[in-house]
């Protein structure tokens, strides 16, 4: 269920520019994206896992969070970003 190094390691460098950028806005989002679709998937099978619940209620929060913030920082980036991930349809 946990995100694997080799995988943090490919997001940051996908959205973040590098591997080391870890502190970009885009790279946290897109980990927490991940983090939320691992999560969801273990709801699906695990409906009764109150705990990983709130876990996915605050995770989508902090990225909700982090969305707003960029869209007031940079708004292109912000389009792109969702455009990206796939977030609205």
């Amino acid at each position: 269920m946990a995100i694997t190094k080799e995988k943090k390691v490919s997001v940051f460098t996908q959205y973040g520019g590098s591997a080391t950028n870890t502190g970009s806005t885009e790279a946290q989002i897109a980990l927490l994206t991940e983090r939320i679709v691992d999560i969801s998937k273990h709801l699906q099978s695990n409906k009764k896992d109150f705990s990983s619940q709130k876990g996915l209620i605050e995770l989508v929060g902090q990225r909700k969070s982090l969305l707003i913030y960029l869209q007031k920082k940079d708004l292109m980036g912000y389009r792109a970003l969702i455009e990206k991930l796939g977030l609205r349809k």
